[in-house]
């Protein structure tokens, strides 16, 4: 290896070059501290400047709807507004429009903006209404009445401050406002979006909750009422955001949690959830009801003086059945009397003949509200609505509660990507008739701000490639992260990425995490373990974590360096950009394609150099865009990047350098080279010769290409083959060309001042370097080991060179691949990990502590849909009457009949409940689904002397000798050609694969840390709690009942009646 520094990548050379530019740049040092404070300033400039707006449009709504009046009579008609679904087809090939809606919608013209990635008008505001509401309803017409003032806002709002992005006003009917106007993001299937039911709402509407749902499993509950119970339960679950707890349990003569292990109340994260449903799915119905057994469980969940992390605001049971005689006052008068501390929430579930009083009372007794659920079509509704009971408090404290709460980061509904959104609740300030203080929330108004608009304020290119900046929120979830990238588009799901799931937990994060969370500011530098960009290595690197909270909001800012990039180089190139403009300079014409034939191939890092740059993937084509610019760009024009700029040109003048002296003047050919290659921080990435580039498939980015920033992270060469796994077709060293990357980092010190600002390297030639391999493989064995080790100068049994017949020998990098073998038959496996070469060697080695392991989640994987079971089994949403249901007399008398003839008359209308295709969460029909995927990672661990190993298999023995190479990533191993197969050892593997949770009880995760908000509005001893719900569900007469009855029974009987006939 040092024989390739002295040739071609000599470091005295490299300092020669930097010494002789050192005029045209400095060295600067980035202060950590500085540096954090500062972006979290700017931070909290950028998100206070939405303030404003959010506080003039909750001001201005709450005057709107008190001075408006409200109208019976109002038409659709006399609405003028333009519906965003209006230009939206939702019908699939071949279907005709709903004949029943016609549109009355406004028609807009619109233009794209890169700024929202969609097409706008700016002179007018976008309505959203859900599927399952009716827009001709005089509640829905009067809202869009007032809200239409609105518009007035929102442009005034953009004329003051023109970088607003969406402006929403979310109400309490379900109808959306939002500014500037986009036609809706139309799915394939049906539209399931309800903006109730978005993380943004949510958290503006109520406070946080504990929750404990109770299910009525008792043997009434059967059939099609027990089918509408579990999906209420799910759509309940999907009200709770992850600053909710939540328990389930099922009830009859006693109650237990429906998954064992959730003793306590648990977090509403997306895991839980997931759980809870699955088990919902399976609860089974028998027993008779005991509504104190369940309602017992419920309180001592919410009322015991557990350790356990709670939301500890709004406490709430919420209790599903199908009805029942029993009041359980007693109960109530032993846990919630007087104070009434706990709210119940009561759900009358199907279609039946039982007295609901009872169910009443127990919701009205207990400041809840009591809710029926008929049918399929009442769910979605009827299971978000408690919401408005929760805002009473809210609304009641008046000022107190309009504050600006900023959310966890989730996706836009509307494609602006992952954003953050500026929440504030609008309340409804007309007198009520009971009361002279109304208690209704009017909705929440939100402000959305793009993730990529914070990063902007971050310094990103300074820090080098392994620094970076992140952000979390009290839940310890990221908002900024480099890891951040979530892999398929989810608006149900929140992006819910812990910041020791985005990085590779340790002790020292956790407690960094704790103090973030906390709102300290610190600063700790740690040695800690760095999962590569491909994700195929494990490197152990110095770290300074430095953090600050972000003020006027619960997040905190984190920034992270290397030791190396505590310092950058700042260039100051005006003289030199000048001079380009008047005639090229040499270093500019190495730039141009016209001089790759002779000088090497040149990428640049697509970076956002100057505003007026055309970004482009094709890298010819964005490089004459660059050079296009340059002949145009003043030296120091405001439109661009001067750190950027000027690096970039600094760098491009240092490269050219080291070809001129050194990379022409070698026969690349006599080395076994197939290509020299440089990169540097500036962005610039030289490949020579130029015909090399035609197989150059590293990101022309250095700062996201892998072999970059792990020839920082460590000393000496870094070796690494073209991945491949025991799946792909197999190479063919004959034909194919199989080059092997190398490269290490450029050191200098400058001033006293030690930087990293480039990575050389070479690719070798396999072919060529295996004949070489043999010979210094012989050298590199132990002298110290005794009998059966080799020297340079004497032959012995463990001789690469001397048995190449009777050894196996092999260099395998530091993740366990495969770089070189003796052996030609393994020459097509190399980029392969080393246990599909040797599954027993590689276990040896592992087994003996050459390699460590490390086990890694990716929380952000896209997985194959899987085939539903049930699709074609029945209309989805539907229940079908078996042999047993028709025979059941109790299924006749509970009139589940006529709920089943409901959802027929509720599917004429919104014919997508009766699709039997899987549909994406908000109705994005998709094939992929997110899924959480495990992958074993190995690195070298510390061994640094030569050994012997004896790999002993019963019958079969052989010796293994192994030693790491110094100054490279390199395991060199020597084992005798003996396959000893008959051991039953585990086959490692590095591949990544889906995690699946067996049994989500065996492995319960430890709780994290995290803090709820910081205000509670639970509770006012001013609210009016009079309004607690009615029964109102229309009852058949008992002949149309007994004529629907005959109809459905037809088809069961009818062959029956054919073969009597017969």
């Amino acid at each position: 290896m040092d024989w390739i520094t002295r040739s071609l990548i000599p470091s005295v050379l490299h300092l020669q070059i930097y010494n002789e530019k050192k005029s045209q740049f400095e060295i600067k040092r980035n202060n950590p501290k500085d540096l954090v404070e500062r972006v979290a300033r700017d931070i909290s400039k950028l998100l206070n400047s939405k303030r404003k707006a959010l506080e003039k449009l909750a001001k201005e709504a709450e005057l709107l709807q008190k001075e408006h009046e409200w109208q019976d009579g109002v038409t659709e008609n006399a609405i003028s507004y333009y519906d965003s679904k209006a230009d939206s087809d939702y019908a699939e090939d071949g279907e005709e429009e709903n004949p029943l809606e016609t549109s009355t919608s406004l028609e807009l013209e619109f233009v794209d903006d890169p700024n929202f990635k969609n097409k706008v008008n700016y002179s007018s505001s976008a309505v959203q209404i859900p599927t399952d509401i009716y827009k001709g309803s005089p509640v829905i017409l009067n809202e869009l009445n007032w809200t239409q003032a609105l518009e007035r806002v929102f442009i005034d709002n953009r004329r003051e401050d023109s970088s607003l992005r969406w402006q929403v006003f979310g109400s309490a009917t379900g109808v959306t406002r939002y500014y500037p106007a986009t036609p809706w993001r139309a799915p394939n299937k049906i539209d399931l979006y309800d903006v109730r039911r978005r993380p943004w709402y949510i958290q503006g509407a109520s406070s946080p909750k504990d929750m404990v749902i109770i299910v009525d499993v008792s043997g009434s509950v059967s059939g099609l009422t027990l089918k509408l119970m579990k999906t209420s339960v799910i759509e309940m679950l999907d009200t709770l955001s992850d600053d909710d707890y939540v328990n389930v349990a099922r009830f009859n003569e006693k109650a237990d949690a429906v998954v064992p292990c959730f003793t306590t109340l648990v977090q509403a994260n997306v895991r839980n959830k997931k759980i809870f449903k699955e088990a919902v799915m399976h609860m089974q119905a028998k027993g008779t009801t005991d509504y104190k057994s369940g309602f017992k469980f419920a309180f001592e969940q919410l009322l015991n003086e557990s350790s356990a992390p709670r939301a500890n605001c709004n406490k709430m049971i919420m209790m599903f059945t199908d009805g029942g005689e029993d009041r359980a006052q007693d109960i109530f008068e032993k846990y919630n009397w007087p104070n009434k501390t706990v709210r119940v929430f009561t759900f009358s579930v199907g279609q039946h003949n039982y007295d609901v009083t009872p169910l009443q009372w127990i919701a009205c007794a207990n400041k809840g509200y009591y809710f029926e659920i008929p049918s399929i079509g009442a769910i979605r509704i009827n299971t978000q609505e408690y919401l408005d009971v929760l805002g009473r408090p809210m609304v009641l404290a008046g000022n107190k509660a309009k504050q600006v709460q900023w959310t966890n980061v989730y996706q836009d509904a509307l494609g602006l990507g992952l954003v953050i959104t500026g929440t504030m609740p609008v309340f409804n300030l007309t007198a009520d008739t009971v009361s002279s203080q109304n208690q209704l929330i009017l909705g929440v108004m939100g402000v959305d701000i793009a993730i990529n608009e914070i990063k902007k304020k971050t310094p990103t290119y300074r820090l080098g490639a392994n620094g970076y900046t992140f952000a979390i929120d009290p839940n310890g979830y990221v908002l900024l992260h480099p890891n951040l990238r979530p892999k398929i588009i989810n608006f149900r799901e929140p992006v819910t990425l812990d910041f020791l799931d985005a990085e590779l937990e340790d002790n020292n994060k956790e407690e960094i995490r704790r103090q973030m969370i906390d709102g300290k500011s610190g600063q700790r530098k740690i040695k800690t373990l760095i999962k590569s960009v491909d994700e195929r290595y494990i490197d152990e690197a110095l770290r300074t974590y430095t953090w600050t909270p972000v003020e006027g909001t619960d997040y905190s800012l984190g920034l992270v360096l290397p030791t190396y990039s505590e310092n950058h180089i700042k260039a100051n190139l005006s003289d030199q950009i000048l001079q380009v403009q008047l005639s090229y300079t040499k270093d500019f014409e190495s730039l141009l394609p016209n001089s790759f034939e002779s000088e090497g191939h040149v990428f640049i890092a697509p970076r956002e150099y100057c505003n007026d740059l055309d970004l482009s993937n094709n890298n010819t084509e964005f490089l004459l865009n660059f050079i296009a610019l340059m002949e145009k760009v003043t030296p120091d024009s405001k439109q661009c990047d001067n750190l950027l700029l000027h690096n970039l040109i600094l760098d491009t003048g240092i490269i050219r350098q080291l070809v001129e002296k050194v990379w022409k003047n070698k026969d690349l050919n006599t080395y076994g080279f197939l290509a020299v290659f440089a990169a540097t921080d500036g962005g610039v990435t030289r490949v020579f010769p130029n015909k090399a580039s035609e197989t150059w498939e590293e990101d022309p980015e250095p700062f996201n290409a892998s072999y970059y920033r792990r020839s920082l992270d460590n000393k000496g060469y870094i070796f690494r083959a073209p991945y491949r796994t025991a799946r792909d077709e197999l190479l063919n060293p004959e034909n194919d060309t199989i080059g092997i990357l190398v490269s290490t980092a450029v050191e200098i010190t400058v001033g006293g001042k030690t930087i990293k600002p480039a990575v050389v390297g070479v690719k070798l030639d396999l072919e060529a370097w295996t004949e070489k391999f043999k010979i210094l493989a012989s050298n590199h064995t132990d002298n110290r080991q005794g009998s059966n080790t080799c020297g340079p100068n004497r032959g012995c049994e463990m001789d690469c060179e001397a048995n190449s017949d009777d050894l196996l020998c092999y260099l395998i990098d530091d993740g366990g691949f495969l770089i070189m073998s003796n052996q030609k038959e393994d020459w097509n496996k190399v980029g392969m990990f080393f246990s599909d070469v040797d599954a027993y060697l590689m276990h040896a080695l592992y087994n003996n502590s050459f390699y460590n392991r490390k086990q890694s989640f990716d929380y952000q994987s896209v997985c194959e849909r899987l085939p539903n079971s049930e699709a074609g089994a029945a209309p989805r949403g539907v229940f079908v009457p078996t042999i047993a249901d028709f025979v059941n007399v109790a299924w006749w008398t509970s009139a589940a009949a006529w709920s089943l003839f409901q959802q027929f008359i509720y599917g004429l209308a919104y014919h997508s409940w009766f699709a039997t295709d899987e549909v994406d969460a908000e109705g994005f029909d998709s094939k992929e689904r997110s899924c959480v995927m495990i992958q074993t990672q190995y690195y070298l661990s510390n061994l640094s002397s030569s050994y012997n190993i004896l790999q002993d298999c019963g019958n079969c023995s052989r010796l293994i000798h192994a030693k790491r190479i110094n100054n490279t990533n390199l395991l060199f191993v020597v084992a005798e050609k003996i396959s000893c197969n008959t051991c039953n050892i585990e086959k490692l593997s590095q591949e990544e694969e889906e995690f699946k949770e067996e049994n989500p009880c065996e492995e319960m995760p430890v709780a994290r840390y995290r803090k709820g908000p910081s205000t509670c509005f639970d509770n006012n001893i001013s609210e009016n709690t009079s309004d607690c719900g009615r029964g109102h569900s229309f009852r058949p007469c008992l002949y149309t009942l007994l004529l629907i009855q005959l109809l459905l029974l037809y088809p069961a009987i009818s062959p029956n009646i054919h073969s009597l006939l017969h």
